[in-house]
């Protein structure tokens, strides 16, 4: 199983192989809120994006049982 940080980074390259493919405006301004590469934190630019994923992965975890 991946762990947050790891899955959060596919779902990363996810969206960042869909703009590649569609330079899509929206899909750009979101990677650079989500970029975990921008500080030396290693968390995404936009602090509220990390609390967002963990919130998410609860949902679908709690979802499942």
């Amino acid at each position: 199983m991946m762990s947050e940080e790891q899955a959060y980074k596919a779902m990363f390259r996810f969206l960042e192989k869909y703009y590649e493919l569609t330079q899509a405006d929206d899909i750009g301004a979101l990677l650079g809120s989500m970029n975990m590469k921008l500080f030396k934190d290693g968390r995404p630019a936009d602090a509220a994006m990390w609390e967002e994923w963990q919130l998410a992965i609860r949902e679908v975890l709690a979802a499942q049982h």
